[in-house]
């Protein structure tokens, strides 16, 4: 059997922009993508601490070091500039490694930077 568990978080990162007339999707610093082994179009569920919102959407690469979190399209709606939010991955584990997993935790300081990865 297989276990879908948080395979990465990017924790308490602040929206940075909203781009409404976009496809869909979030933007995001390609540093905390590479920190938290998230793939370009990779699906991730964003969790608004600010308004409680929870959306799925997937991840488009931003600039390096940039410390963009832009919520595009439909998630614009989700959210404002200066929310704080928290970014999921999430991945399948076979039950025998499920009692031991351990995700990938990006902790990020106002500007976005990463301050620990683990």
């Amino acid at each position: 059997m297989l276990r879908t568990l948080c395979k990465s978080k990017i924790n308490r990162a602040i929206v940075t922009a909203t781009e409404l007339n976009y496809d869909g999707s979030i933007t995001l610093d390609s540093a905390l993508l590479e920190a938290a082994r998230i793939l370009p179009y990779e699906r991730v569920q964003v969790l608004n601490l600010n308004n409680g919102e929870r959306l799925e959407t997937y991840v488009i690469p931003g600039p390096e070091n940039s410390g963009m979190v832009c919520l595009n399209g439909p998630a614009a709606r989700c959210g404002e500039v200066g929310d704080i939010v928290t970014i999921i991955s999430y991945g399948l584990v076979e039950e025998a490694e499920s009692g031991t997993w351990k995700p990938i935790i990006v902790q990020v300081d106002e500007k976005n930077r990463i301050v620990r990865g683990e």
